[in-house]
């Protein structure tokens, strides 16, 4: 009896599943586990070429070329002025009787002389001049010369009480001039337009002035000279305050600002270069970027 009791209550631990399926069951739960674990860090793969890396790449390289272009710009100019300074140290020409008009481009800023008798009857004021603090006008008169021909001649500056008043000097007997052989002068947008029936001008376009002196029936040949002044500053004082026109310097005034170009091009070119090369660092940085942790 107790030994067929024993045998009914004799302990029998459960059994379990196979190993292949107990493997299965922890596999999956930690492969679950595990693969909801985030990695901390994650590269995140990006497109080097994009528009914006190639119009801020482009910047550098576009600034630089306008610097090197701005840098020949400045040696052309050098030597043009220097050209132009050698010419003013020859001796003065006289001008021809029958002057070839088609050479005159190669002879501008040649320093020359003539001889005439001024038509002040065609004087022509161009205004808003100014020279030592004084504000004024440069006076603009034909010459008849010799053989009756006529030229133009820039006599120089004026104060503008003086031509206010018409009391300037008006030599009328025959004078020897020096002066400089120049062409039309170009105006910039601002400047206004001439109106010569009104005796109104504001720059000076040669082929206009030859027509308001009397143009081809009189005579009047497009020949436009500045006449020198090679006084000291107190001998210009003196013709301004006594309404004598003062001519310009021997000197070649043309405008040089390349190499402040060159400057300003090269430092642009320089700065978006390294404006450039941070944006690379930086791309290149958050390229790993940090993911929020799961708690």
């Amino acid at each position: 009896m107790f030994r067929l009791f024993r045998q009914h209550t004799r302990f029998r631990p459960p059994s379990f599943a196979s190993n292949s399926q107990v493997r299965w069951l922890f596999s999956g739960l930690f492969s679950r586990k595990t693969a909801s674990v985030p990695a901390l860090y994650k590269p995140r793969k990006e497109r080097w070429i994009t528009p914006t890396m190639v119009v801020v790449g482009s910047i550098p390289v576009f600034c630089f070329v306008l610097g090197t272009w701005q840098m020949q710009r400045l040696q052309w100019k050098i030597n043009l002025i220097d050209e132009l300074q050698e010419k003013l140290q020859l001796q003065p020409l006289s001008l021809p009787k029958k002057i070839n008009l088609s050479v005159i481009p190669e002879f501008i800023w040649r320093r020359v002389v003539v001889r005439g008798k001024w038509d002040h009857a065609h004087t022509m004021l161009f205004p808003l001049r100014v020279r030592e603090g004084v504000v004024g006008v440069h006076l603009v008169t034909p010459l008849i010369r010799e053989d009756g021909s006529t030229i133009l001649i820039n006599r120089g500056f004026l104060s503008q009480e003086h031509a206010e008043n018409h009391a300037w000097d008006r030599p009328e007997d025959e004078v020897e001039v020096f002066g400089m052989l120049r062409t039309s002068q170009p105006r910039n947008a601002f400047t206004p337009d001439n109106h010569p029936e009104e005796g109104i001008w504001y720059w000076y376009d040669v082929n206009a002035m030859t027509e308001y002196a009397g143009g081809e029936q009189s005579n009047v040949q497009p020949v436009y000279l500045e006449q020198i002044f090679e006084g000291h500053a107190g001998q210009a004082s003196y013709c301004i305050d006594h309404g004598i026109p003062v001519g310009r310097p021997p000197t070649v005034d043309l405008r040089n600002s390349h190499l402040s170009y060159v400057i300003t091009w090269y430092s642009l070119s320089a700065l978006t270069a390294f404006m450039f090369l941070r944006l690379l660092v930086n791309r290149k940085q958050s390229n790993v970027r940090r993911l929020p942790r799961y708690g």
